[in-house]
């Protein structure tokens, strides 16, 4: 099953933040699958109340950078798993940048974009989308009435560019700094989940509509991609755990 994933998602030619692919092993057989946004002990806690097998999200629980001794906290969810027999396994960068699952494709083609071109180079690395709308584009209204039926959320929206809104840079979660890759392009306007101070004044002056919709509601979209690609494949059973975050 995580094979399958690799294949599907080749983690190894991305320089994450952490490991993707599985984190924690478990059982040989899986039956029930459950997805969410990001590891951690509720969503873990759901998991075991489902008998699941696997859990399958976009934030694991091991990061580049963060402390090696494990705190109280860390422990706790560890045990979860534990006790339970679940596995973990994270995709990220993997999944923000796939053209068909991933969390920038998948907002592109709910926004209404008729093409995609790959967007927001990381690290050799595009991870972001770059969308077209058909025609002479869309009203700079309409794209924040879309992005808010889309996510669930009302955007933070900085409209400082066109009256009609024809193309545009997707980059899901904490990418602000991508900003500056969609003036460059002379894209119209701009979508990621975090806003960052400096971003009203930079879009102001380039006049490009800026779009903020939460860090948790632009990544919600990939994870529960794959968890019914894997249950379709399969044959298993597939919850999405929704665990909303205001971030």
């Amino acid at each position: 099953m995580l094979a399958h994933l690799d294949e599907l998602l080749t983690p190894a030619a991305f320089s994450d933040y952490g490991p993707n692919g599985l984190q924690v092993p478990g059982p040989d057989r899986v039956e029930t699958v459950i997805t969410g946004v990001s590891a951690g002990a509720e969503l873990f806690r759901r998991a075991a109340e489902h008998g699941a097998g696997l859990v399958l999200v976009h934030h694991g629980i091991f990061w580049a950078g963060a402390p090696l001794a494990l705190s109280p906290a860390a422990k706790h969810r560890l045990k979860l798993l534990f006790d339970h027999d679940i596995a973990l396994a994270a995709y990220h960068l993997p999944l923000d940048a796939h053209p068909e699952v991933g969390n920038n494709a998948l907002l592109a083609a709910g926004l209404g974009c008729t093409s995609r071109e790959p967007f927001a180079i990381h690290k050799g690395m595009a991870i972001g989308v770059a969308g077209r709308f058909d025609g002479d584009g869309i009203p700079a209204g309409e794209l924040v009435s879309r992005v808010r039926e889309l996510t669930g959320r009302e955007p933070l929206a900085f409209l400082a560019g066109p009256e009609r809104v024809r193309t545009i840079g997707i980059v899901s979660g904490s990418a602000a700094d991508h900003l500056g890759d969609a003036i460059a392009l002379g894209l119209d306007a701009f979508l990621t989940g975090e806003p960052t101070e400096r971003v009203m004044n930079q879009a102001v002056e380039e006049n490009i509509h800026f779009l903020a919709a939460g860090h948790y509601a632009t990544e919600t979209f990939g994870v529960r991609r794959l968890g019914d690609l894997l249950a379709e494949r399969f044959a298993i059973c597939h919850v999405f755990v929704d665990l909303p975050n205001p971030i």
